[in-house]
C-alpha cells in the first residue's frame, strides 16, 4: 500500500491508475515508518464565534490505547475532489473515512506523512429525506476485508462525527459503549448538528 501511494505521489498524471498496474511497477521502499497517535486540523469556520477569526483547531486521534482505556479511531471528511470536481459543495465534495494511523516515512529525501484510512461510502446520491442527514456505511472488498487506502495528511478537511442508524428491527446490547459503535453498526448518520461549521459543510 505504501509503494502504490508513493506511485500516486510521484506521477499524479500517470494515465493509469495505480489500481490498474502490477505491484512491480510501483516505487521500492524498505525504509523507517514512524507512526502517530494523532494529528491537529487546523481550518477556517468563519460560523463559529468562539474561535480567532474563524480558525479553529482539533485533534484528530488514532491510538490503540485512549486515556489507559479502549483504542480510539476518529472518523474524518476527506477532500478528494479533482480539479474538475472543485466546485462541487457540501458533501457533493467530501468523503467519509476512519483514521486507523497515522504515519510518516522519508522517500528519495522527501518527507510523507499519510493516514491509513477505512472507507465510507454513500449509499445514496442525496441526504436522507426523513433527517437531512448524509448517510454512510464501511466499505468492505468482496472477501469482506475492509476496504483500506493510504491518503496524505493534506487531504484531511477536518474530524467528523458519525451517530448509527438504528434498526427497529434488531436488538441493540445494553453493553454497547461508544468505543464499539463503529465496529457494530452497518449504517451511520454524518452529523452535521455537532458543530456550526460541520452544519456548513455536511449539506
Amino acid at each position: 500500500m505504501i509503494r502504490r501511494f508513493l506511485y500516486d505521489q510521484l506521477y499524479p498524471d500517470s494515465r493509469i491508475p495505480s489500481s490498474e498496474l502490477e505491484t512491480s511497477a510501483y516505487p521500492n521502499f524498505d525504509g523507517r515508518i514512524l507512526i502517530f497517535y494523532s494529528a491537529t486540523a487546523t481550518f477556517r469556520a468563519p460560523s463559529d464565534i468562539s474561535g480567532f477569526t474563524g480558525m479553529r483547531r482539533e485533534f484528530i486521534r488514532a491510538t490503540p490505547c485512549w486515556r489507559q482505556g479502549p483504542a480510539r479511531y476518529d472518523c474524518i471528511f476527506v477532500n478528494s475532489a479533482d480539479d474538475s470536481e472543485s466546485e462541487l459543495e457540501g458533501m457533493h465534495g467530501l468523503e467519509i473515512a476512519r483514521v486507523l494511523a497515522f504515519f510518516s516515512f522519508v522517500h528519495r529525501e522527501e518527507e510523507y506523512e499519510c493516514t491509513l484510512i477505512h472507507w465510507f461510502s454513500c449509499p445514496g446520491t442525496e441526504a436522507d429525506e426523513d433527517t437531512g442527514l448524509w448517510v454512510v456505511e464501511p466499505d468492505f472488498d468482496a472477501d469482506g476485508n475492509p476496504l483500506l487506502d493510504i491518503i496524505h495528511v493534506d487531504s484531511i478537511y477536518r474530524a467528523a462525527h458519525l451517530n448509527p442508524v438504528y434498526q427497529t428491527s434488531e436488538y441493540t446490547s445494553q453493553r454497547l459503549t461508544m468505543h464499539d459503535t463503529l465496529d457494530t453498526f452497518k449504517r451511520f448518520y454524518v452529523n452535521k448538528f455537532v458543530d456550526y461549521h460541520a452544519f456548513e459543510i455536511a449539506f
